[in-house]
């Protein structure tokens, strides 16, 4: 299964074997995207649809094993489908015959704990209805609720996407601005992109357009220049920009070359805010100050991308990290939404990339182990500036808005 490839709400749908749960995608969809047999176990691994849903919009569909499956592989299916819930912004749980055993109990504890909705769908209602004694149970005990449904009888699947939308959170469609709330109307925002070997060929990186559009969007004016240009354009062009943006690698360059009295930070600092923990962050990022000898740093890349000789996450980070505090670190380097490879009590720091490939849930997921294990997280851009002594200048914009101050500091 891809993950973390599509920027759009993730939906995983649950249930025991011969559920309905492939059938159900392929209703929703319109299509047959999901192999349907009356086989136990015909969904081996999660799969992942990315679809258009009438009344929905675009979303992707993840298809699960069956979470009764047996032996030691539908052990092994049935970790791989529980992974999921840490990538998805809602869960759909199929029952049937009015059953709730210890697999969907246990399923629904996994939903709990990682703080994702899900409602319950009564399959195969024409071969046994749904029991009142069901409904109770549903919403009593699990706090949510069940619909009745049947492929055979269907009609419409309206109710079910009507549920869908109600249940998924307002973040999965909106993630936030990334800098809207620092511009007004008419304001020039400056853009400094760098093309260098890592630089795609003839495009910008994701988070530079993300930016773009988000000025576009809250009205504002795009200026972008590299940073050899920076000096120029502050001798040419008037007015001056209210907020300046770079790429975190030249932090040092525009530190030296924008005014101080203007705003600057970074383009994984702004998707630091937008998608992550950014309280955390804010609290883990001068723990770099106090790495010891030996502690081992986590690096999570959240997207698999071409290895450059000078990368970023794995090579400049590591080298400004031991370059500034001195002491002889460790580091190991996770891409896309990989397992990670130690118990996350042997990591004294985690350094998180902005996200931009991610959604919010799956960041968010990402970093909770470590937050629960009470270890330091951090962001790319913020570790940078850290690093290179312009912490302060770098999450100033952000502090200064209504009362964030006192939350993270």
């Amino acid at each position: 299964m891809k993950k973390g490839k599509e920027i759009r709400p993730h939906i995983g749908i649950f249930g025991r074997r011969n559920s309905g749960k492939s059938s159900l995608i392929n209703i929703l969809a319109g299509q047959e995207v999901s192999i349907v047999s009356s086989v136990a176990g015909t969904t081996t691994d999660p799969v992942s649809k990315n679809m258009e849903i009438s009344g929905l919009g675009a979303v992707v569909l993840i298809d699960t094993a069956g979470i009764d499956d047996e032996g030691m592989l539908g052990e092994k299916r049935i970790t791989r489908s529980r992974e999921v819930i840490k990538t998805i912004d809602l869960a759909i749980l199929l029952i049937i015959n009015n059953v709730i055993g210890e697999s969907e109990n246990s399923l629904i504890g996994e939903f709990n704990k990682l703080d994702v909705p899900f409602f319950v769908v009564h399959n195969k209602s024409d071969l046994q209805p749904l029991l009142p004694a069901t409904i109770l149970k549903i919403e009593n005990e699990l706090q949510t609720i069940v619909l009745e449904f049947s492929i055979l009888q269907l009609t419409s699947v309206e109710p079910l996407v009507a549920q869908m939308r109600n249940f998924l959170p307002e973040t999965a469609w909106k993630p936030g601005t990334l800098v809207g709330d620092l511009i007004s109307y008419g304001d020039t925002v400056l853009l400094i992109t760098p093309i260098d070997i890592e630089a795609p060929e003839g495009r910008l990186i994701l988070p530079q357009v993300q930016v773009i559009r988000d000025v576009l969007d809250h009205d504002g004016i795009v200026a972008i220049c590299k940073e050899r240009e920076v000096d120029a354009y502050f001798k040419k062009m008037e007015p001056k920009p209210k907020l300046v943006l770079t790429d975190s690698q030249v932090f040092l360059k525009a530190d030296a070359s924008i005014p101080s009295e203007i705003p600057l930070t970074s383009f994984s600092i702004v998707l630091a805010r937008q998608k992550g923990d950014f309280q955390h962050y804010i609290k883990g990022t001068p723990k770099i100050g106090e790495l010891k000898d030996g502690d081992r740093i986590l690096i999570l890349e959240s997207c698999s991308h071409h290895v450059s000789c000078d990368d970023i996450g794995r090579v400049k980070i590591p080298r400004w990290l031991s370059n500034f505090t001195g002491k002889k670190l460790e580091y190991d380097v996770v891409a896309g939404l990989n397992q990670v490879p130690r118990d996350i009590h042997d990591y004294a720091l985690l350094v998180q990339c902005g996200g931009c490939m991610i959604t919010r849930r799956q960041l968010v997921n990402r970093l909770k182990p470590a937050i629960d294990a009470g270890i330091p997280v951090t962001n790319y851009g913020m570790a940078i500036a850290y690093v290179h002594g312009i912490y302060d200048r770098a999450i100033k914009p952000f502090l200064n808005m209504g009362g964030e101050k006192a939350d993270y500091l």
